[in-house]
């Protein structure tokens, strides 16, 4: 790898021995997939997706108290993954007693994503572009991040320039204020693998569309044509929050990091067609398809019958205009079914600075009438025990199905359930 001037000095230890180590590392990063070069990383902020004080990942805090110890501090500061816990979320005591072993290291992490570089303390959100949460980069921009829905979300439909990294090398990468440039960070990586033709009689489920996809392209890049019929031309905040749950549905179910829509990502209105690459596969998504990738979706609870004893909405976070439809939905469901309060303990996850702006308005009274739960937590790892993974527990985020025992439901059944009790 050709090395600048400052960089090398870096490598050979002029700013101490830990610094060297963490430009050692980017670089074997960078040669493992062929870098001939670092690139300076851009952006404003950056983005940390550990934010979790499990005592398994002790090795993880001792590194981080060694860089801090030494100097060897963020370049930026920098956003991170929400939080595991609040008292607010249903959970009974035995779990309280669970998630305070399980999270016993909760305070040490969050001390030292201070000492880092935290933007503040409502900056605890996977879907740190959104603009209450105030990371969101600009096109072009080089990234340091390993939150796959966010290195996917700025990829596609902020143009940024994001490679899928691991959550050390996202901090390292800060820390150095370089990255090895190879895959995203190229035009060559950025051109489309895939052609994926969007058949539908209506706007396809963006969770099901996303994982149909994911598991179809798997790494790959998919070049998305007929979707823009549904979805306009314009990258307005409904649009965004559809392209944000699909790319995490597409991160989750396969390993995507880039896709581009015909007439609407940004790339893909400036390059069109030049972005496929010769001999691109084809993938047709139709109703059928859609049905098909639904219901190949195990339930894996003890008893597939069981009625529901929790439900988790907003998975990656839901946006503040999601909040807001959300509530009127489940007043409505309410309306119709005669009833007043949810019949099954729901949970719905935004970022904290979304929930401050939320709180301001005529409808957070209205969605605490309903009983549904407003939360900052990542229902991921909620779920990320024994103890949870016994329970049945649905949700429409398909994320969160793939990584956990949450049986997956569209939004339209979540509603019906969660407001008449139906399976």
């Amino acid at each position: 790898m050709i090395l600048t001037q400052e960089q090398q000095a870096l490598l050979d230890g002029e700013k101490g021995e830990t610094n060297a180590k963490v430009m050692k590392t980017l670089v074997m990063y960078g040669e493992a997939f062929s870098a001939e070069r670092m690139v300076p990383i851009t952006s404003e902020f950056g983005h940390s997706v550990i934010s979790f004080g499990i005592s398994v990942m002790d090795p993880v805090y001792d590194l981080y108290e060694q860089l801090l110890s030494e100097g060897a501090v963020s370049k930026q500061k920098f956003s991170a993954d929400p939080r595991p816990l609040d008292k607010n979320v249903p959970s009974g005591f035995l779990k309280n007693v669970v998630f305070k072993i399980m999270y016993g290291a909760q305070d040490r992490i969050e001390k030292q994503l201070e000492e880092f570089g935290i933007m503040n303390d409502d900056a605890y959100t996977c879907a740190c572009y959104l603009p209450e949460v105030g990371n969101v980069p600009g096109r072009g921009d080089i990234l340091s991040w390993a939150e796959s829905s966010a290195v996917v979300y700025a990829n596609s439909v902020l143009g940024a320039r994001c490679n899928r990294n691991s959550g050390i090398i996202e901090l390292m990468g800060s820390i150095a204020g370089f990255v090895p440039e190879f895959g995203f960070l190229t035009d060559d990586g950025r051109k489309a693998d895939w052609i994926v033709e969007v058949r539908t009689s209506k706007l396809p489920e963006a969770q099901v569309f996303g994982s149909a996809v994911g598991m179809k392209v798997l790494e790959e890049v998919p070049y998305i044509r007929g979707l823009d019929k549904w979805l306009g031309t314009e990258l307005n905040e409904s649009v965004c929050a559809y392209l944000k749950d699909f790319g995490a549905a597409t991160a989750s179910n396969g390993s995507v990091g880039l896709y581009h829509v015909e007439n609407l990502t940004p790339e893909a209105v400036d390059y069109g067609e030049d972005l496929i690459r010769e001999n691109a596969g084809i993938y047709v998504i139709d109703d059928a398809e859609l049905e098909r990738i639904k219901n190949s979706y195990p339930v894996i609870w003890k008893n597939p019958e069981a009625k529901p004893k929790l439900c988790f909405v907003g998975c990656p976070h839901l946006t503040l205009q999601q909040l807001i439809d959300w509530t009127l939905r489940v007043e409505e469901g309410l309306k119709t079914s005669g009833s007043r309060r949810v019949k099954v303990p729901t949970v719905f996850t935004t970022a904290p600075a979304v929930i401050k702006e939320f709180n301001k308005s005529e409808y957070a009274p209205r969605l605490e009438e309903t009983g549904v739960v407003l939360s900052y937590i990542c229902p991921l790892m909620y779920m990320n025990n024994p103890l949870c993974k016994k329970m049945p527990v649905i949700t429409s985020s398909n994320k969160l199905r793939t990584y956990t025992s949450a049986r997956f439901n569209t939004d339209a059944e979540i509603l019906e359930i969660i407001t008449k009790g139906a399976i």
